[in-house]
């Protein structure tokens, strides 16, 4: 047995599978993968990483499985399963995913060919348990993936404490402690038991209060945006693909940038702290259906568009449009009266919380900072935006006719 001082969770007890896990290869990269990507830029002391993380995560795993009463080979696969769950991840964690995702079509939590093709496969086959269903944990899959994957799961347990306590954001807190007791299995789901409805709760205001104070914040999405931009464009040389990118680091990444002529100025920004500044920061009610819902190649066009209309090279524009705001925790269910219901069918939170962060949520437009004022100017013409707040009548016609060389040239549809 391996005992580990943690900064959140005191002393863990590591043995079985995961100690023998914990010294491969793609375990101890997560030492190099920030938990936070880029939101160091904002708060310094945000260093943790996904490795810690990935400790945190097994032993609210196995005080859960303790707890529910599971044991033997399937609690091992657990244990496994929670220690492995980030191998997947590419670079400053989730900053550049959906970029790696267009390319591979793998997202963080495909993790077959780490499991089966590498030394961790090798452990786990040791220990008697197969790779293959090891992975369908990490994805969520069957009964006991919920523990891993899923909306009452320990990995959302352990990032909104630790990130809380790492960024010194007060916001994250929950009773963890209580949420693993009160875990059990009803009809086969993963649910709260009998009277806690606002031990659910803390977990949709933790999350609802993380977001634009850390996982949003300004700071946080202009970084976030130009490193997405960076890596996009160091994708586009013939010397690296989206595969190899994905199994690098922190440090690889940003070697590789400062080492390629056409992202060497973002890394140099980067090691600066020297970010582009907003043009634009408009609401939700404030921009056009067309400009939420454009896809990659729609806002490569406007981007281009208005980088020509303002005269500045097409690599100082960035267009930042946030998904749909969403709130996968109002999905957890809890045991009230003998029934399950969702939390959100149940909690009156649910929608205050939903209206929150609707009005949080904001697109932006992100430039050097001279050209601020120019672009912004553009943007609002070419986004069919009004500063205050208005939205011109013609507005898909804007935003659609501001694609339509970009249509002819590449086969791309409009914006509806």
């Amino acid at each position: 047995m391996t005992t580990i001082k943690d900064s959140v969770h005191d002393h863990i007890s590591v043995d079985g599978v995961a100690a023998d896990l914990l010294d491969t290869g793609p375990v101890q990269r997560l030492r190099r993968i920030a938990q936070l990507g880029t939101v160091k830029l904002v708060y310094p002391s945000a260093n943790h990483t996904r490795f810690e993380h990935s400790l945190g995560v097994y032993h609210l795993a196995d005080r859960a499985l303790d707890s529910i009463g599971i044991e033997g080979v399937e609690a091992e696969r657990v244990r496994a399963a929670a220690l492995l769950h980030d191998i997947g991840h590419a670079p400053f964690s989730h900053n550049v995913e959906e970029l790696i995702h267009r390319h591979t079509g793998l997202y963080h939590d495909d993790v077959h060919d780490l499991l089966v093709e590498t030394e961790v496969g090798d452990v786990l086959e040791t220990h008697d348990l197969d790779p293959e269903r090891v992975a369908g944990l990490i994805a969520g899959e069957g009964k006991y993936g919920q523990l891993v994957s899923g909306e009452l799961d320990v990995d959302r347990m352990d990032y909104l404490v630790r990130d809380a306590h790492h960024t010194g954001v007060p916001y994250g807190t929950i009773d963890h402690e209580r949420l693993i007791r009160e875990l059990t299995f009803a009809d086969g789901d993963l649910v709260l038991d009998e009277g806690n409805v606002q031990t659910a709760e803390s977990l949709l205001m933790a999350r609802a209060l993380m977001t634009p104070t850390v996982y949003a914040h300004p700071v946080a999405r202009i970084s976030k945006a130009m490193l997405r931009r960076a890596t996009e464009r160091l994708l586009a040389t013939p010397d690296l693909d989206a595969a190899q990118v994905r199994r690098m680091d922190d440090y690889d990444l940003i070697t590789a940038l400062r080492m390629t002529p056409d992202t060497a100025e973002f890394a140099e920004r980067y090691d600066r702290r020297d970010l582009y500044k907003r043009a634009v920061w408009a609401e939700y009610d404030d921009t056009p259906d067309a400009l939420r819902e454009a896809d990659h190649e729609a806002i490569r066009a406007l981007e281009a568009d208005i980088a020509d209309r303002a005269e500045v090279p097409a690599a100082e524009v960035v267009l930042d449009v946030p998904g749909e705001p969403s709130m996968t925790e109002s999905t957890s269910e809890v045991l009230v009266n003998g029934d399950i219901r969702r939390l959100g069918d149940h909690s009156p939170l649910v929608d205050g919380l939903r209206t929150a962060q609707k009005q949080q949520w904001r697109m932006g437009v992100y430039t050097v900072a001279d050209a601020t004022e120019r672009v912004g100017k553009a943007a609002v013409d070419v986004l069919g935006l009004d500063l205050d707040g208005t939205l011109v009548s013609d507005v898909r016609r804007r935003v659609n006719a501001s694609l339509d060389e970009f249509d002819a040239g590449a086969g791309a549809g409009t914006v509806e």
